[in-house]
């Protein structure tokens, strides 16, 4: 301050107004002062921020890349393999045996083989009650080693295999089985029929050599199925079915695929494409969100329940086709999130096809078997039984599942006034962090806008905070939401309604009728095929094409590929080494202590294998076990008991994974079609 300057003037006022101008000018100085200092560290978190991102997309495209050299290696390797490998194409050999003359062969060409398979197709028993005959086919493996005289020894048995006949001698049935073949020697196959009248039986047989052992197949198919589990959590592929034991031709793979369930599913896909056009499903939405009176867990409850009984009586792959739809529907227009709804819909939908005799396909097996319903398992004993203890599993789930999904967000949807103040939100925050304050104007333009994204935020936690409130589980004006949304979603298409419900009551029907009446002889995918062609006709559908494109076509080569493996892994005796070494740990267990041990580790064995693998040929497989197990006078076990642990245990092993029942699968594929699709680890957890 220069003191000889004639205008400083002296007085207080001016002193004090100075000073404090002085004093706002420092004020000022050092806001500019932290603003800048702030926008440097908010410049730096930034740098920082994206360093750290493009380190993670960096080694994202590192592990992309490498999975997709990995895959590419595995899938070139694999079709060297198939091209150097021709296929096994055996023929099949027709032969015709009787008391007087039979069939031999020389088996000199196995070379280093560990096995042979032997494939004989004729008029045998289907049931074991019907193995009580005195008619039967023999066949014998038997071996003749040289001596080192001129003289041979005789032939010693090493294998005997009776085959028991039916009484029909036009019913056909393929029977396998594997043989260890001796290291050395000559092998003989000898075929004997033993009849009580006079005549000939015509038999079909072809045999293949293997060249690993049975514990080298099982290892194998592990690893294979183990694979294939990781690809599927890796997202990477839904299914990828190897086999190096043995090539099978494109014919055999054709035909291990089940034509009936994708039938099924495909007519099932088609019937629920027309019914969308209806409106039925959001009208079904605002009925069910009106019976429970805007309570959500009483309506997801209701919802469970409603799958529950449904699949006792439907097939669960239906009753999901019908299911999944309603719910999407329900949960946009109540503002949900599907994924969890869905997901304890179809847990509900296994533990329900469970409790009757036609509500799961391993329980159509179990009541189907002739030996079975000897022992008293028929339909009515066995839905007796099992429907009490699905009782009590539905006690059980109820409360858990809502102990599971007490702190989950089912209400992760935001209305679009959110998303937008959102949006406005980071827009300005942006704006604001790209000025650089370098003058007194640009600091006040930051500052204006910082206060601006403050009030922004404010009003966005209160309307967070209203909205949480309107979507409490007891929402107070559900009232006023039920009017809003009858207004909103109505049926669009009364007639084609009653078109749709029409042919849909009628392939029910047929559903219940087929279960029901030996006399009908369509089975389930033709029922669903023809009722598909009526609603088509009936509601004269010109755009074919735009009711294929609503069909699930990869949930549909997901099946079919997931048959493939199956068919795979029961060839490479996987499924038939878990039911003898589940027998082997039954005989050992204390006779005092034998039934329970056999029951839980029938339970869990079933549960545990139905949810990795298809819980069908492991049903199938599992059956002969028990019945053996039963019959055995050392170990003096119940057969009920055992047979009702394998329908739980394979029935309700379905909910482990994602691929553990086909329910779960067509429920996925609906969902991804729709936006909302989880994941197998989603499911797994």
């Amino acid at each position: 301050m220069d003191l000889h300057n004639p205008d400083f003037i002296t007085d207080d006022d001016s002193w004090d107004n100075s000073s404090a101008e002085f004093e706002q000018r420092f004020h000022l100085g050092s806001e500019m002062t932290s603003l800048s200092r702030s926008a440097s560290s908010e410049k730096y978190e930034i740098l920082d921020n994206l360093h750290v991102k493009f380190n993670l997309s960096k080694m994202r495209r590192c592990l992309k890349f490498l999975k997709i050299s990995v895959l590419f290696i595995f899938v070139v390797v694999c079709s060297i393999l198939f091209g150097i490998y021709p296929d096994q194409r055996v023929s099949w050999q027709m032969l015709a045996v009787s008391p007087l003359e039979s069939f031999s062969m020389n088996l000199t060409d196995f070379h280093d083989s560990a096995l042979l398979k032997l494939d004989i197709g004729g008029p045998f028993a289907a049931d074991v009650a019907d193995e009580q005959t005195q008619e039967y086919i023999l066949v014998q493996v038997s071996q003749t080693e040289e001596t080192g005289s001129r003289r041979r020894r005789q032939q010693q048995v090493v294998y005997n295999w009776s085959l028991p006949l039916s009484s029909r001698r036009n019913h056909q049935i393929i029977t396998t089985r594997t043989f260890q073949i001796p290291n050395r020697g000559t092998i003989f196959l000898n075929i004997q029929a033993f009849l009580q009248q006079p005549g000939s039986v015509p038999l079909s047989m072809k045999h293949q050599y293997l060249h690993a052992n049975i514990e080298a197949q099982v290892t194998i198919a592990s690893i294979i199925l183990v694979g294939v589990y990781v690809l599927i959590i890796l997202e990477v592929s839904r299914v990828l079915c190897c086999n190096f034991i043995f090539r099978p031709s494109m014919v055999k793979v054709v035909e291990w695929i089940d034509y009936e369930t994708l039938a099924l599913l495909f007519g099932m896909m088609v019937l629920v494409a027309i019914f969308s056009e209806t409106g039925f499903f959001d009208y079904c939405a605002v009925k069910a969100y009106r019976f429970s009176r805007g309570k959500v867990w009483a309506m997801i409850t209701l919802l469970c329940l409603i799958a529950a009984i449904l699949s006792a009586f439907l097939d669960n792959v239906t009753t999901m086709l019908l299911f999944t739809p309603v719910t999407i529907r329900l949960c946009e227009v109540l503002n949900l999130d599907p994924r969890h709804v869905l997901i304890a819909e179809v847990i509900f939908t296994n533990i329900g096809g469970a409790a009757t005799a036609v509500g799961d396909p391993p329980n159509v097996i179990i009541v189907s078997k002739q030996e079975l319903r000897r022992q008293g398992l028929d339909f009515a004993a066995f839905t007796g039984h099992m429907f009490i203890g699905i009782c009590l599993v539905v006690l059980v789930s109820f409360p858990f599942l809502g102990l599971l999904y007490w702190n989950k967000k089912l209400y992760n949807k935001e209305p679009s006034e959110i998303v937008e103040l959102k949006h406005e939100i980071y827009v300005w925050r942006l704006t604001a962090q790209r000025i650089n304050p370098a003058s007194r104007e640009e600091t006040a333009v930051k500052c204006l806008l910082m206060q601006k994204v403050l009030t922004l935020e404010m009003l966005l936690r209160k309307k967070l905070r209203t909205f949480h409130k309107q979507i409490s589980q007891e929402d107070k004006n559900w009232e006023t939401n039920i009017q809003e949304l009858q207004k909103k979603h109505r049926i669009t298409d009364k007639i084609l309604l009653i078109k749709c419900l029409t042919v849909l009551g009628c392939v029910i029907l047929m559903f219940f009728i087929n279960s029901f009446v030996p006399g009908v002889y369509l089975d389930l995918g033709w029922i669903a095929i023809l009722g598909a062609i009526w609603l088509l006709v009936l509601a004269d559908i010109h755009d074919f094409e735009m009711i294929l494109s609503r069909v699930e076509w990869a949930t549909l080569l997901f099946f079919a590929a997931l048959f493939v493996l199956m068919e795979a892994l029961a060839h490479l005796h996987l499924i038939d080494y878990i039911g003898e070494q589940t027998a082997l740990l039954i005989k050992v267990v204390p006779e005092d202590q034998r039934l329970a041990v056999a029951i839980i580790l029938v339970l869990w064995v079933s549960a545990l294998a139905s949810s990795v693998i298809d819980n069908i040929p492991f049903t199938a497989t599992m059956i002969p076990v028990l019945l053996n197990l039963s019959k055995d006078p050392d170990v003096n076990l119940p057969l009920k008991p055992l047979i009702f642990s394998l329908a739980m245990g394979a029935c309700l092993g379905g909910n482990g994974t994602l691929i553990g029942a086909s329910a779960n699968v067509v429920c996925a594929g609906i969902a991804e079609q729709h936006g909302y699709g989880f994941s197998f680890m989603e499911f797994f957890r």
